[in-house]
């Protein structure tokens, strides 16, 4: 037993290193600079409250914009940025091929469970680090879900998939024209941000710690 146990704490503890080996020699900087891009990242998450159920659950039940308003802003500002570093040489991706069952049914759960949790994959860590047993609960439910989804892909999953359609981009769809597109559509998406109004859902707690002048109609 104790033989088994080191071996799978070597093995772990060998992924770990891997991972970090990763990191320092595929471009993306120092492990300082990725650890300081994600402790702005959950900065910003917390300043943003959007690692609250309410906001989460609020966007799943229209009632809050703040999601919407910032997933918005992100798409838009960072497919712009993105495209012309990758362009530039500085940055690279991969695009995986669009299965549009796999994506139908896939989207779907996913919709369901996060209006359901109240959480996504960027605020669920987040809510961790502060604290929240629930999440945690939630994300171990999640990696049991990812091994299930591993272990049975080729007999279950894979038929469910459906058939590839090719590695698609937006810009492959106007040659010549990628630039402008881009522009078009970052610019466009970020103007959709700014225009969605916005609209805050507040649970009994929240509102309990807002002055009474700051307190929204609650039959609104």
């Amino acid at each position: 037993m104790d033989i088994i146990v080191k071996t799978a704490g070597d093995d772990f503890a060998s992924r770990m290193a891997q991972m970090f080996e990763d990191v320092i020699h595929q471009g993306h900087g120092s492990l300082m600079l990725v650890f300081l891009i994600g402790v702005i990242f959950g900065g910003i998450i917390q300043y943003t409250r959007v690692d609250k159920f309410e906001k989460i659950a609020g966007f799943a039940m229209l009632k809050d914009t703040i999601v919407p308003k910032m997933l918005f802003l992100t798409v838009g500002l960072a497919s712009i940025g993105l495209y012309f570093m990758i362009e530039a040489g500085y940055a690279h991706y991969h695009v995986k091929p669009i299965m549009w069952s796999g994506l139908i049914i896939g989207g779907t759960l996913f919709g369901i469970s996060m209006a359901i949790f109240g959480k996504c994959p960027g605020t669920g860590p987040v809510s961790i680090a502060e604290g929240r047993i629930d999440v945690l609960v939630g994300a171990i439910g999640g990696l049991l879900g990812g091994l299930v989804f591993t272990l049975y892909y080729d007999d279950i999953f894979k038929p469910l998939m459906g058939e590839s359609s090719g590695k698609l981009t937006l810009p492959s769809f106007f040659p010549g024209h990628e630039h402008l597109v881009v522009l078009i559509f970052g610019v466009v998406v970020t103007l959709v941000a700014i225009l969605i109004p916005k609209v805050e859902f507040f649970d009994e707690a929240d509102l309990s710690k807002l002055p009474e002048d700051q307190r929204p109609d609650r039959k609104a």
